[in-house]
């Protein structure tokens, strides 16, 4: 069985549209030993409006952006993809790859191609998988880095070889081949069939979601506890904390056992409380806490921002 590493590069993507500019892929044997490296073009048949992951402009790919126009269009290059990806001695891989699959499916409906129909697995997940750290998306040039890895970012076919790259490493760590990895990380395999698409996992992976959305419904639930309590809090005319109009970091808000005692204590001492920054004048939150919320806060100068250790000392002293 031959390995597929590919990559896809897009003029534009929409949300019912991607325009597909450059294909790239990378065929290996099983001890990865490289068969054929190739970067095709395509002419995406419409301008190039590149964003990045956020969707700002400013990604530029490492291309003559004059060289699209000359070459052949989607419909030319799919039944050479077609039968690559397909073909049942192939294994398929992809960095993110989810997003590229989708690519492909979405240039099917654009043209009015039949749809692909073929599994995959993802080196992201794989490496997420084995570092045992879901909490962020590793990029193709953040372990390649780490690997010693030297490739182009965003050239389709060098994002292909790095993918490589990275599977081919694990392997080597696992002391083991693609399918003993995949059993070591308790890979699930995705698959496109028709225009429908399962997503490539790792029993680790679907752990994490559910243990992170059991997580967000409690945060949830929390939140929505605090508010109610919040709203029948009723302001006192005075106190020595009166005048002053508290809010607090999310982590401690949705600590309700701890917050709901705060915010009665503030408001037995004459102070308030606004979920809203622009409103208040103090911030509370942990010493080391770096969320969004928080720095927002610090960057107030009429907003003075505090430890949970002084608001107790503030309300219980």
């Amino acid at each position: 069985m031959n390995l597929v590493f590919f990559d896809i590069e897009c003029a534009s993507v929409h949300k019912t549209i991607a325009k597909i500019c450059a294909f790239g892929y990378v065929i290996c044997d099983e001890k990865f030993n490289i068969i054929e490296k190739r970067d095709i073009l395509i002419n995406p048949k419409g301008g190039f409006h590149l964003t990045d992951r956020r969707g700002e402009h400013g990604l530029e790919l490492p291309y003559d952006y004059g060289e699209f126009k000359k070459q052949p269009p989607f419909t030319d290059i799919y039944p050479f993809i077609k039968e690559l990806l397909e073909d049942k001695n192939n294994l398929v891989f992809g960095h993110a790859i989810l997003n590229d699959v989708k690519y492909l499916d979405l240039e099917t409906g654009r043209f009015n191609l039949p749809p692909f129909n073929f599994e995959f697995s993802d080196s992201q997940i794989m490496y997420m998988t084995a570092v045992g750290d879901f909490s962020r998306q590793f990029g193709l040039e953040y372990i390649t880095s780490d690997l010693n890895v030297e490739f182009t970012p965003h050239r389709a076919a060098d994002d292909a070889y790095a993918t490589m790259k990275i599977v081919e490493e694990l392997c080597t760590r696992y002391k083991t081949d693609v399918f003993g990895l995949e059993r070591a990380l308790g890979m699930r395999r995705g698959k496109i069939s028709g225009h429908s698409v399962i997503k490539p996992t790792s029993e680790a992976f679907e752990r994490y979601e559910r243990e992170r959305n059991a997580a967000r419904e409690r945060r949830s639930r929390n939140r929505e506890e605090f508010y109610i309590y919040l709203s029948r809090r009723r302001k006192k005319k005075s106190g020595k904390l009166f005048g002053e109009v508290f809010t607090f970091s999310r982590l401690i808000e949705d600590d309700i056992d701890v917050s709901k005692e705060l915010v009665g204590a503030i408001y037995e001492q004459g102070g308030t409380y606004s979920q809203k920054l622009e409103n208040c004048t103090l911030y509370v939150c942990e010493e080391d806490d770096e969320t969004v919320r928080t720095k927002n806060a610090r960057q107030l100068h009429d907003m003075k921002v505090i430890s949970l250790a002084q608001l107790k000392s503030m309300l219980y002293d």
